[in-house]
């Protein structure tokens, strides 16, 4: 009956054309889903002679439309979009948090320029209270802005390895999930089944992984897809391997199998690999840029506080910050040298200055102490924090001024009632140096050719100065850079040899000791969060070192101060205090814009492959309808077929 296993074929491949289209529809709208097609075949049929065998149709199962290399694109094309997105999601809120696109006039550009100018006017008013309480003020909103940012800089950076974190967990139970559905198309398919329904469900989750981590993927008979990224196995099979967040040996964020220890922190793609490159890159330098200025403009300020005094005077007792272990060697920014404090005995009036040598790898706090402790006037201990403390005996007062003393450091005078040499001024030079003054001529003090050659340390020439006919004695002398010296009545020989020097200091503290150690600085900190004016100028606006002169009473070192703002600054990359901030915000801005470019620019290209994986694998509701057409047609001349040939046996009986 060879008729009615053909139809009954017939009717088998119409119903099942039914099923797969319905289920097409049905998912019209699933993502993931890829449309099946019915694969028909004619049954198998033969001829003997006059005798016909004719088999059918035959139903060789659905196959799911798809075109691997363009979802291996998708999936390329996805991890990007993945990584672009965060990028731009945070991008956008630290553009926001630095708020020099947001609103004119504020934000830490607007500080900082506020400081500067604070500065300035001080310079012209240095002892006045009114500008004094303004700079402070400016001062303490220039660190405040500094540390929100590097606050807020600091919380973000967790953020984002809390956010790293719980992607490695989607990750990883996305992971689990593909093992799983590889192992039961293998089991369905090995056997002849076919489990197109399945092979959608994992593909669809490889999508969402790709969306969260860079894959590459491998297509295994049997329905198998293996799965890796950047040389780790994530998938074989149906065995599964989870990931763990951890730090490589440079303490870049990365990733590895679970205890394999092995961090990798090369992962581009995908949410993760987004977040990993904000981690250990974007928002990094950002980091590293504002707390690059943040040093720079507290070691700037500071290193010219600490040389200066203000209309408060000098000290009585100075405490550094907490100087952790009490090895020099942990402080930042010091070296090889020396500083120097000056003491002034308030009862005789007398002013001497001394020296204390430091050696940066080997001496300790205490060190440092008991050589200050060794000056008469001088006392100086270590507490338990491992704080300096300086404290001028009674009748004795002290500070770091760089000025010259009032009388020469050596004095070799032959005669027995030499001219009394006194000096004043505040030096201007840019080095340390020590002036050589020799007589020349023998004679009076404003008699005579007698003359000053006065020549630096190395020996050069100067100038020659008149003390001999001509010169009144005790008229101020310029030796040059601002120092000035006057002779008093008496003889002078250049035969006897006779000479004297003067030290001058364009800077009292060349190792960088009392800035490193927190000593009468005006910033305290060592990043953009802990950036803090002071304590001591906070309660005391006098202490803001205005003068380099004894007297305090000048504005040499506040003009130096102001004079910061327009400085080249090594550390900064030459570039001003103003002009580093500004191009590291305008570079966020110019990184953001490219971002978000990168970002459109993949979103159209993901479309558009989306677009052509439609074409491909998408259900279109009307082809659908019109092949239900033609299979319900099928289906009903099927059935005919059946009634007709029926009908014919029906008769066939009858005339037997």
């Amino acid at each position: 009956m060879a008729g009615y296993d053909i139809g009954l074929s017939g009717l088998n491949a119409a119903q099942s054309a039914f099923d797969i289209i319905g289920n097409n529809i049905a998912n019209a709208a699933t993502p993931g889903y890829h449309r099946q097609r019915i694969e028909l075949s004619s049954a198998y049929s033969s001829q003997t002679g006059a005798s016909m065998s004719i088999g059918g149709v035959n139903v060789e199962g659905a196959t799911r439309m798809i075109d691997n290399l363009l979802e291996q694109e998708i999936l390329r094309q996805q991890s990007t979009l993945g990584a672009a997105a965060q990028k731009v999601s945070v991008m956008e809120t630290i553009e926001t948090a630095f708020g020099e696109f947001a609103s004119a006039g504020s934000g830490l550009n607007a500080a900082i320029d506020n400081f500067f100018n604070a500065m300035q006017d001080l310079s012209s008013h240095p002892e006045d209270s009114i500008w004094q309480n303004q700079l402070v003020n400016s001062a303490e909103s220039m660190a405040a802005q500094f540390r929100t940012l590097g606050e807020y800089l600091g919380t973000l950076d967790g953020q984002i390895y809390l956010q790293a974190q719980n992607t490695t967990d989607s990750i990883n139970v996305l992971v689990q999930q593909i093992g799983t559905l590889n192992a039961k198309i293998e089991e369905i398919e090995l056997i002849g089944g076919q489990a197109n329904g399945m092979r959608d469900q994992r593909d669809q989750c490889i999508s969402e992984l790709s969306e969260l981590i860079s894959i590459q993927t491998i297509i295994r008979e049997n329905g198998i897809v293996d799965i890796s990224t950047e040389g780790i196995s994530l998938v074989t099979g149906a065995v599964s391997s989870s990931l763990e967040l951890g730090y490589d040996t440079n303490g870049r964020l990365g990733v590895s199998m679970v205890g394999a220890g092995n961090f990798t922190s090369y992962i581009e793609g995908g949410s993760l690999g987004g977040l990993m490159t904000l981690k250990n890159e974007i928002v990094a330098d950002i980091h590293d840029d504002l707390d690059t200025l943040a040093v720079a403009i507290m070691r700037e300020m500071n290193a010219l506080q600490v040389m200066g005094i203000g209309s408060a005077g000098s000290f009585t007792e100075l405490t550094s910050a907490a100087l952790g272990n009490g090895d020099l060697s942990d402080l930042a920014n010091l070296q090889d040298g020396q500083f120097s404090i000056r003491l002034t005995n308030t009862a005789t009036g007398e002013i001497t200055r001394h020296t204390i040598a430091i050696d940066a790898a080997n001496d300790t706090v205490t060190d440092v102490a008991a050589a200050i402790s060794a000056f008469t006037g001088l006392t100086a201990s270590v507490n338990a924090a491992d704080q300096l403390t300086i404290t001028a005996d009674p009748n004795y007062q002290f500070d770091f001024l760089p000025c010259v003393l009032p009388t020469p450091s050596t004095t070799d005078f032959d005669d027995p009632s030499p001219p009394a040499v006194t000096v004043s001024g505040i030096y201007n030079g840019v080095e340390n140096d020590t002036l050589i003054c020799t007589v020349k001529g023998d004679g009076a003090v404003g008699n005579g050719s007698l003359e000053l050659e006065v020549r630096d340390g190395s020996g050069g020439l100067l100038r020659t100065l008149n003390i001999g006919s001509g010169y009144a004695a005790g008229d101020p002398l310029e030796l040059g850079n601002g120092v000035v010296i006057s002779v008093g009545l008496g003889n002078l020989a250049e035969s006897n040899g006779d000479s004297f020097t003067v030290d001058v200091l364009a800077e009292s503290d060349t190792a960088g000791f009392l800035a490193a150690a927190g000593i009468n600085t005006m910033f305290s900190g060592n990043n953009a969060a802990n950036m803090n004016v002071s304590l001591a100028i906070s309660d005391d606006p006098r202490r803001v070192a205005t003068a380099l002169g004894a007297e305090g009473t000048d504005n040499f070192n506040v003009t130096r101060m102001a004079a910061v703002k327009d400085k080249a600054v090594s550390s900064l990359e030459g570039m001003t205090c103003g002009e580093f901030y500004r191009a590291f915000a305008t570079d966020i801005g110019q990184q953001l814009s490219t971002m978000k470019l990168n970002q459109e620019n993949v979103k159209v290209m993901v479309l558009n492959l989306e677009n052509q994986r439609s074409e491909v694998s998408g259900v279109d509701i009307n082809e659908q309808s019109a092949q239900l057409l033609v299979f319900e047609q099928m289906y009903q001349s099927m059935a005919k077929y059946m009634n007709i040939l029926d009908e014919s046996i029906d008769s066939l009986m009858d005339l037997l």
